[in-house]
């Protein structure tokens, strides 16, 4: 009884996974070394730049990318993609099962019951290489007087 109660609150309420897990999601972003700038493209609020490690927090529904940048290693940018998690999946699942059909809209909208991934993100940046440098040349000994 107490299942079908909460399934009908689910599908009255509009959007069970929009109200178990959020509109907002918080993203961990890591570097090898750390210490790196990492700025973000693609949330519909811009976040600022953030020095590794770090977290920011994006919409569930957002496209995301994060470039990471450091003086001495090449730069480098990954692509987040959204994917249906279980406990988000039961949410969405709780709408079609009580027919609540806006409450399953407004989770498909909003990607309610989708996680990015990777999360955390985590690079190993790797160093720019330089050209081996030439050993000085030694200085001439001059032959006075011999």
């Amino acid at each position: 009884m107490r299942v079908l109660g909460a399934i009908a609150l689910c599908a009255t309420l509009g959007g069970c996974a929009s109200i178990t897990r959020g509109y907002d999601e918080q993203i961990n972003i890591t570097s090898d070394p750390p210490g790196a700038v990492a700025t973000t493209t693609g949330p519909v609020e811009p976040q600022p730049p953030c020095v590794t490690p770090c977290s920011i927090k994006v919409r569930r529904n957002d496209n995301v990318s994060v470039a990471f940048e450091k003086p001495g290693f090449q730069p480098q940018t990954i692509t987040l993609t959204s994917e249906i998690v279980p406990n988000g999946g039961l949410g969405f699942a709780g709408n079609a099962v009580a027919g609540g059909l806006i409450g399953a809209a407004i989770d498909a909208g909003n990607k309610a019951a989708y996680d990015h991934k990777p999360n955390p993100v985590a690079v190993t940046l790797q160093p720019i290489h330089q050209p081996p440098q030439r050993p000085a040349a030694k200085p001439k000994r001059s032959s006075a007087g011999s």
